[in-house]
């Protein structure tokens, strides 16, 4: 489905869907810095920790399915394939919060320090909820309504500020309740009703289980890596206000990665087009690009991560949130090539080789192991340093899994 639309009004969506993702991306800080002032760093632990699986749910259920649209209706024209795939989709959506619900209740106590069903309710609400988002987000994208792709991102995590205002204006310092302010994020979703209705057909979507499969395997591996640092932590007993530093630390290191990620909505598409039209050269160039771009992006972040980063923490979670130079120097590092490595994602996806991203980030995660298990070091220090040679192994191998693709399209 090739836009035909005027320039003036391609970029002016371009704008409102970049507008919209850096708004979106403030939003989420300001939620979390909400919950950490108000509730102190220990009490907002599980907070912390269920914020850490909305990012899980967001790269394994809400990703693939706003990507598998969007490429679906860009190399077949239309949403009828769309419309015969969601009972799959929907089931695979609902088997998936039942096993994570499960697993949430069983490590319940080490995760959220709580042995009552509330937190595990809200892991199977997150992952429904992302499922949502991702049917509402690939539908928009797919119609190229990229203004209201941003509408929904900003909307999200308005509802969730607004609603965390309200607790903590009533006096409520139940860390529970700031968990149920977080899924009520999802009620935005109601707002674009149109995006719930499909057009009709009988046609099948053969590929369905096996993107969304793939893409969910790569993503979850790579949000694990970029998120679960403190779930990582916490199941290893660190300190309480050590795991909402860590957190603190990552999400501030991740404010690039937040404010890009909605932009991807429209990158499926165009990359997805460029693949079909069989544009060699366009796509090697952009390969290069990132190659350059990510070394260069890397280093400055370094700088910027020592020097910035400590003060920065302290002024926007609290005074008791603190971590050290180095660490916060690795943290940013390794979200530099987190930022890369979402790009080399949505590259190899318009290729059709989501396989492989399940596979790279599996070759990736064995150094990490070694260098956790038997590297020198605090728990927190292990953590960092885990994070960041990951994303670099993963960096490397989707780079070799993007070029092979493109090799296949010029062969």
């Amino acid at each position: 489905m090739t836009s035909h639309a005027p320039r003036r009004t391609r970029l002016g969506a371009t704008a409102a869907l970049a507008a919209g993702s850096v708004v979106s991306g403030l939003l989420a800080y300001v939620f979390f810095a909400l919950v950490t002032r108000g509730l102190g760093a220990a009490t907002a632990a599980p907070v912390s920790v269920l914020w850490s699986y909305w990012g899980f749910a967001a790269a394994g259920v809400t990703f693939p399915v706003q990507h598998w649209i969007a490429r679906s209706v860009a190399a077949d024209g239309h949403e009828r394939a769309v419309r015969a795939a969601l009972p799959t989709v929907a089931a695979l959506s609902v088997a998936a919060s039942a096993v994570v619900g499960l697993l949430a209740w069983l490590l319940r106590a080490p995760l959220f320090r709580d042995d009552g069903l509330t937190w595990p309710v809200l892991v199977v609400a997150v992952t429904l909820g992302s499922a949502a988002m991702g049917l509402v987000r690939g539908v928009l994208a797919s119609r190229q309504r990229y203004g209201a792709v941003g509408g929904v991102l900003v909307a999200e995590n308005l509802v969730r500020c607004a609603v965390a205002e309200v607790l903590l204006s009533s006096g409520v310092t139940d860390p529970a309740a700031y968990g149920g302010a977080l899924l009520a994020g999802y009620a935005a979703l109601l707002a674009w009703p149109s995006a719930w209705r499909l057009a009709s057909g009988a046609r099948a979507a053969r590929t369905s289980v096996g993107f969304l499969g793939g893409a969910a395997l790569g993503q979850v591996a790579g949000q694990a890596v970029l998120t679960g640092g403190p779930v990582l932590l916490a199941l290893a007993h660190g300190a309480p206000s050590e795991v909402t530093a860590l957190f603190a630390g990552l999400a501030l290191a991740r404010v690039p990665y937040t404010l890009v990620l909605g932009q991807v909505s429209q990158l499926t598409g165009m990359l997805t087009e460029l693949v079909l039209r069989g544009d060699g050269a366009r796509l090697r160039r952009l390969w290069a690009g990132l190659v350059a771009g990510t070394l260069v992006v890397a280093a400055v972040a370094a700088a910027l991560g020592a020097w910035a980063g400590p003060p920065l923490l302290r002024w926007i979670f609290g005074a008791d949130v603190t971590l050290g130079s180095g660490q916060s120097l690795v943290l940013a590092v390794g979200t530099t090539f987190a930022l890369a490595n979402l790009v080399l994602t949505v590259l190899v996806l318009a290729h059709d080789r989501a396989p492989l991203l399940g596979l790279t980030w599996a070759a990736a995660v064995v150094p990490g192991v070694v260098l956790y298990a038997l590297g020198p070091g605090t728990a927190l220090d292990r953590t960092a340093w885990t994070f960041a040679l990951v994303e670099v192994g993963a960096w490397l191998g989707l780079l070799l899994a993007a070029d092979r693709s493109g090799r296949r399209l010029r062969a």
